[in-house]
């Protein structure tokens, strides 16, 4: 039924201001606005995403979207020099730039966006 089907991701936030600000400028996506419906898309690449404003918005506690990089390293350096400050959780070790390296998967760090959502950024094998 849905094997031609084009497929997207949606999330919401509770500003889509500051998603435009952070999405666009932070991360450096293609950000373009739908001011008639009041969304944002996001656009990396043939995918796009959703961003929606929800006023009863509560953030996800999970990461909503990946973010896969040839190097871990270069891509938290970039992000930390743009203000962004990475999370770290119990049950993963991560070392002085906020980046889990455990050998059960591939280098990972978590990040916020300024509604409260969580990001990851990965190394792809």
């Amino acid at each position: 039924m849905f094997t031609n089907a084009r497929v997207f991701s949606s999330f919401a936030v509770d500003d889509v201001d500051k998603a435009k600000e952070f999405y666009g400028e932070t991360l450096g996506m293609n950000v373009s606005e739908n001011r008639g419906m009041g969304i944002l898309e996001l656009h990396s690449g043939d995918q796009e995403i959703l961003v929606y404003p929800k006023p009863d918005f509560v953030p996800a506690t999970y990461t909503i979207l990946n973010f896969s990089v040839a190097d871990i390293d270069k891509a938290v350096d970039e992000l930390a020099t743009r203000g962004v400050r990475f999370e770290r959780y119990d049950g993963f070790d991560t070392d002085e730039k906020g980046i889990s390296r455990d050998d059960g998967g591939p280098p990972i760090a978590w990040f916020e966006d300024p509604a409260g959502n969580i990001l990851a950024v990965l190394e792809a094998e």
